[in-house]
């Protein structure tokens, strides 16, 4: 009997939230209030353009302005009580902020702040960051305040908070804890960089993030900046479909300590019921995580740190025959220090990470498999592909939408161990559950710490630098074998292992030939230092150059995980994988390294230089960037037939460089209106994968750099009240000579393997994006965003190669792709919330996403057949999916507690249960029915069922 958690506690949470509304919304609406003050330099003189930042610290909302010639801002329309956070902020200058400041209803607030030039700002990390201004950055961007994150992200990955934002797509993919994935104007996370406190923490080789090593980052995350397109961010680095920076915690100015419990529940059936264990006491779709945040304040004037530590552990959403896919086992830290050396250099260090371990959901399915009832709703899909009592011949059985293929039962009595060589518990261990396996794990930590050293000369110069490290172990695991070794079960036509009967085969094998259990391990070692110089003249005119070097050595191999009863593993199975073995060797054992392994590495050395000048009335600014990489590649299994004995294969690029420029300037017209506008040309060298192939240990000869050319231009307005604000703005990005290569046996001569370019896949991505907010009084609030893109293939590619070199015909290549839309995410979609503050220290907000014009993700090189030619990939159908946020937050609850606060708080995702498609693949050659690219040839990821974060923080 499964422990339930029913459905009134969804109707006790409507009551509970209408008895708030009704009681507040039916009290007097009390007069705004407003904030004015003066902002001097340290001589007295008044200051012009300074940024006020005005943020309510119970919900996140911010308001505020710039200063005028004579150094004062007004900023009226604000709602009384709080608590609010000012703070005023210039280039140059350092921040100066007042916290905990409570407004009466129809009073004003005096805020008066003098802004000093010599010492070195507790803000410095947000501005080597490059973070965007208001009325000032010529980018399109958005922020996320702390409270923000605080109040909607939950337990979820840190790319969901960012959802509501233009031109972003993010999903759950798979629905383990930090599988998520971020999307940007149609540019997926390899070509937008993503960046902690300033530092790249993109994958160096293929540019990807895996934010299952940044879990902890969203507790520590001071505020979220996403600059849309090329950014204004001025590393060597070029982020093609946007930049997203992550500002962590500073050092407190004042001691505290925090604890924060949060519990997550999945529905699980149409009957409302929530089940948190199973009947033997384990936990299935549930979630429980603590954190833990403290704060020294300022010792001796000197020194000062914040730290945070966090557990979570749960069951995750989904299922599969006998045990859950997506538990997640995880730990996450994160610590900040400062030393103020003198008034003139300050030394800061960070360091987060995040060691965890948690089950996978990682293949997506015909839709069929998912929910019968969902497939018969979609126009195009073959009612045939149901395998039903009344069509026994159908391929897909219905398993159920919160379904994985990757998990079925084992007799507890197999007891044999797993092992990783790296990673959290690394080492040999008992399986996650003895009723269960998980045919894929992933487990890792990869953590990253900052030295930072921030400098003043005098006379406007400032110098900063950033030495980094970042670790990383641990992999995921799979099978490795013939599936014919393996015995499965095709219950829902996906084939699922069965463990009892793979065992068995296994125990009768006496030449290694079975089916077993590996991992594939990724080591890898990062260090790099990003250091810039910068000279701020008279008349606004800023100066700086910058360099930013990194370097990366990275392990692949694959290890036996789990022999699964099989005495070993015939290492020459599909032919030996390593040319060094001795005849013993070639039976492999637990731990032992098979199929691969590898050695890459990845250098990187950039340089730019940039100019801007800026007044109150505009702001210009002009980049230039040039980077150079390196990669080198070793076999530690392949022998190289080019040198004499028995060498390790190895190869090397040799320094291949790129460029990028851009500029942007903006206009204040008015004191509500601004402009702005920008251009940029990328020239990007191929990642490590496009230039050596690491799977055949072959290099590309003679590749060639991919191409960008971007603009986009839009405005703003702020009211004078700021109870109105909106942003419009208009893309255009040229993508050209995108990375094509395609592995050709014998290019060279017999038994000399290549890789040829073919040049010429264009894709063009265009679109016009709009955000805004009205609130007409101090108990209500609306947002909405919307965006619409064109994102789209340009072209059909053609190009010639020849398999032998003068021996054999030119080989010709061609993709129909032209016309085609680019995948993976909606190209249109609206954002809107309506958010009440109906009593002192209570909101909620009611938040919708609607997206259409979604097409299958697929691959171009795939298009390679002429009747494909003008055949779209599969559309998914548009959908729209809410969220209710809440919060109440109680301060001074008993005197011991005075200046501390408690907050309850609850976020329901999904919230009218919606069954829709995040993720979709076209024509999948594993859960296709008849390959004609309708929706019963598409594999997908359904978005998550609803599900409730719920929880308190105290503060001390």
């Amino acid at each position: 009997m499964r422990t339930t958690f029913g459905r009134w506690w969804f109707q006790a949470v409507a009551v509970l939230l209408l008895t708030f509304s009704s009681s507040g919304l039916t009290a007097q609406a009390s007069d705004p209030a407003r904030i004015t003050g003066e902002i001097r330099d340290e001589s007295g003189a008044p200051l012009s353009g300074v940024q006020v930042v005005i943020v309510n610290q119970q919900n996140g909302f911010q308001s505020g302005g710039l200063t005028q010639s004579n150094g004062r801002y007004l900023v009226v329309g604000l709602r009384p009580g709080g608590p609010y956070r000012i703070e005023a902020r210039m280039i140059g200058y350092g921040l100066q902020a007042m916290d905990d400041v409570v407004l009466e209803a129809g009073g004003t607030f005096q805020a008066d702040f003098t802004l000093g030039t010599e010492a070195i700002a507790m803000d410095a990390l947000e501005v080597f960051a490059t973070r965007a201004i208001e009325r000032k950055t010529p980018v399109a961007y958005t922020d996320v305040p702390k409270v923000q994150i605080q109040n909607q992200l939950g337990s979820r990955d840190l790319p969901m908070v960012l959802n509501v934002t233009p031109s972003v797509y993010a999903t759950q993919s798979g629905g383990g804890a930090g599988d998520a994935r971020i999307n940007v104007r149609g540019f997926n996370q390899r070509n937008t960089a993503v960046m902690i406190n300033g530092v790249p923490v993109n994958d160096m080789e293929n540019g990807w993030v895996y934010w299952s090593n940044w879990d902890g980052v969203g507790d520590a995350a001071t505020s979220i900046q996403l600059q849309r397109g090329l950014s204004a961010v001025n590393l060597a680095t070029p982020s093609i479909g946007g930049t997203l920076n992550v500002i962590t915690d500073p050092t407190a100015t004042a001691s505290g300590l925090s604890y924060k419990q949060e519990w997550g529940l999945g529905q699980v059936n149409s009957s409302g019921d929530w089940y948190l264990f199973d009947g033997d006491g384990k936990p299935i779709r549930n979630l429980m995580k603590e954190t833990l945040v403290f704060s020294s304040g300022p010792i001796a004037e000197k020194l000062a740190f914040t730290g945070s530590l966090v557990r979570k552990t749960g069951g995750g959403m989904y299922e599969g025959i006998g045990g859950q896919a997506t538990w997640t086992d995880a730990w996450a830290y994160y610590f900040a220090g400062a030393y103020q050396i003198s008034p003139k250099n300050r030394l800061e260090a960070y360091a987060v990470g995040a060691p965890q371990r948690h089950g996978q959901n990682a293949y997506k399915l015909n839709i069929g498999t998912l929910s019968h009832s969902f497939a018969r709703s979609l126009d195009d899909y073959d009612q045939a592909a149901l395998k039903t009592t009344a069509n026994p011949t159908g391929r897909f059985a219905e398993a159920g939408r919160t379904w994985s293929p990757n998990v079925n039962r084992v007799s507890s009595s197999y007891q044999g161990k797993q092992y990783a060589g790296t990673g959290p518990g690394a080492g040999t261990f008992s399986r996650y559950d003895e009723d269960y396996i998980n045919e894929r794990e992933n487990y890792f930590h990869k953590p990253q710490v900052n030295l930072n050293w921030y400098s003043y000369f005098g006379n406007g110069m400032t110098l900063s630098t950033v030495a980094y490290y970042s670790g990383g172990d641990g992999g995921g695991s799979g099978t490795y074998g013939s599936s014919s070794a393996a015995a499965r079960d095709f219950t829902y036509y996906q084939a699922v292992i069965d463990w009892d009967g793979t065992i068995a085969k296994n125990l009768t094998k006496t030449n290694g030939r079975g089916y077993v259990l590996r991992n594939s391990v990724n080591n890898q070692a990062t260090v790099g230092a990003i250091s810039k110089l910068r000279k701020d003249f008279a008349g606004g005119l800023t100066a700086e150059v910058g360099l930013d070097w990194r370097t990366a050595e990275v392990e692949h191999y694959r290890e036996v995980r789990d022999l699964l009863g099989l005495s070993y593993l015939d290492g020459c199975y599909y032919g030996c994988a390593s040319d060094f073995w001795t005849d013993a060797e070639k039976k492999r054992y637990q731990k032992d390294r098979i199929d691969y392994n590898n050695t890459n590495t990845i250098d990187w050395l950039g340089a730019y230089v940039q100019a801007e000048k800026s007044t109150l009335e505009s702001s210009y600014y002009g980049m230039f960037g040039l980077a150079g990489n390196s990669y080198t590649f070793t076999d530690h299994f392949a022998d190289d037939p080019g040198k004499d004995g028995l060498q390790k294969l190895s190869l090397e690029s040799g320094w291949i460089t790129g460029f990028q420029v851009k500029g942007g300037a903006s206009r204040n017209v008015t004191d509500e209106i601004s402009l702005f506008a920008n251009a940029g040309f990328v020239s990007k060298v191929p990642i490590f994968d496009a230039i050596i192939d690491d799977g055949e240990g072959v290099k590309n000869p003679d590749p060639k750099n991919e191409k960008f050319l971007s603009f986009e231009g839009g405005m703003g307005y702020r009211s004078q009240d700021r109870a109105i604000s909106f942003d419009l703005s208009a893309y255009y990005t040229n993508w050209q000579d995108r990375t094509w290569s395609i592995f050709v046996p014998n290019l060279a001569g017999p038994g000399e393997d290549g890789l040829v370019n073919l040049l010429g896949l264009n894709q063009r991505h265009m679109g016009i994006e709009a955000s805004g907010a009205y609130q007409p009084n101090a108990l209500l609030r609306f947002d909405a965003a919307a965006s619409f893109g064109s994102w789209t293939y340009l072209d059909n590619v053609t190009g010639q190669y020849k398999a032998e070199n003068q021996s054999t015909p030119t080989q010709t290549a061609t993709l129909y792709i032209r016309d085609l839309k680019v995948g993976d995410a909606p190209q249109s979609q609206l954002a809107y919330a309506v958010s009440v503050f109906p009593l002192e220290g209570l909101y909620a907000r009611l938040q919708g996403r609607t997206y259409w014009n979604h097409y299958s993700e697929f691959d171009p090189i795939s298009r390679s057949k002429a009747e494909d030619e003008g055949v779209m990939s599969w559309k998914a159908p548009g959908y729209s999916v809410f969220d209710l946020h809440t919060s109440y937050r109680i301060g001074d609850l008993v005197p011991v507690w005075k200046g501390g606060d408690v907050r309850f708080f609850a976020n329901v995702y999904n919230l009218f249960d919606k069954i829709y498609i995040a993720d979709a693949v076209d024509n999948s050659s594993y859960n296709g029915f008849d390959k004609d690219h309708d929706a019963d040839d598409a594999e997908v990821y359904l978005g998550l069922p609803r599900t409730l974060n719920l929880g308190f923080e105290v503060k001390f």
